[in-house]
């Protein structure tokens, strides 16, 4: 039914303009926040959370800016492959063109916070002009969401080579597909702050004075290479106009099995003060709709208390 609906709107708007996508978004956003209540207290206690000296009235308004705001998502994905033009700027870049120069491999570690579509598109595009530039997406599958698999096949079309990771099972085979990518000098891109399965491994740490708990697979990943991560933001700042954030390199290195644990968690909450840092600056860009706040930290420790 959703695919149904976004390729009839899609039609639509070749043949009367973008007003019609951007009218019919907006009551899509509407329908949604009034009639999936979970998801929109979920909001609203994230942005209590980022927002604490605000009142509840204030935390629901931004929950209802948060819906509408991410219909820009698929607009702006409908405007990329019509080749509309789109402004982008960008910082950091240049790291990643040296990485694929000395041909060292990267983990682009991408985020919620943004659109990391529009992120993965740019990259491919841009990585024309780079040569020797190769992109590996790992994406976790969503078996309901049709135009969630409608944006995976765009993606494999333009070029970007795509590993899913299922809800109850992950080939290890995959994974060494991805090591040995890395280390043929290739770019892998990951999210950061979602699990692929419910069974996954995963690392706690602090976000917004919440307990947190991240994929530790990025962070594998990295050790196992030794190539560095690259945190990547994409965000939108205008009507058409977007900025990429490029963090300088960080590795995951020991010297001792015994350490790799530590390290791995220095990695993830290094990623996790990043994210924090930019849901504070771009407070309407965060596009998490399921839970992800956990316990208060100080509810975590009396909870360990006998």
């Amino acid at each position: 039914m959703k695919n149904i609906f976004y390729r009839s709107l899609i039609v639509l708007s070749n043949m009367m303009g973008l007003w019609v996508f951007r009218f019919m978004a907006w009551f899509v956003a509407t329908g949604y926040f009034l009639f999936f209540p979970a998801r929109v207290a979920e909001s609203v206690r994230f942005y209590g959370a980022l927002f604490p000296s605000k009142n509840l009235l204030y935390h629901i308004w931004c929950a209802w800016k948060q819906f509408h705001n991410f219909t820009y998502v698929y607009l702006d994905r409908f405007l990329l492959f019509k080749n509309y033009p789109i402004h982008i700027t960008h910082e950091g870049w240049e790291y990643l063109v040296e990485t694929v120069q000395r041909k060292e491999g990267g983990i682009i570690l991408m985020s919620h916070v943004g659109n990391w579509e529009m992120a993965a598109h740019v990259l491919k595009m841009r990585g024309h002009n780079i040569p020797g530039m190769k992109l590996l997406l790992y994406l976790g599958e969503r078996f309901k969401d049709q135009i969630e698999h409608m944006q995976k096949e765009d993606l494999i079309q333009s070029g970007v080579k795509i590993i899913v990771a299922r809800e109850n099972s992950v080939s290890p085979t995959d994974i060494v597909e991805g090591i040995n990518f890395l280390k043929a000098g290739g770019l892998v891109s990951l999210t950061g702050d979602r699990m692929w399965r419910k069974d996954q491994r995963s690392i706690a740490v602090r976000f917004l004075g919440h307990e947190v708990f991240l994929p530790e697979t990025p962070f594998v990943f990295a050790l196992l290479s030794g190539t560095p991560l690259y945190i990547f933001f994409a965000f939108r700042t205008g009507r058409e106009t977007y900025h990429f954030q490029i963090q300088p390199p960080e590795y995951v290195r020991v010297k001792d099995r015994s350490e790799r644990q530590n390290a791995i968690a220095r990695a993830a909450q290094i990623y996790a003060d990043r994210l924090e840092e930019m849901a504070r600056r771009y407070p309407f860009e965060w596009f998490h709709f399921e839970p992800f706040l956990g316990r208060k930290l100080d509810e975590a420790r009396d909870a360990g208390k006998p």
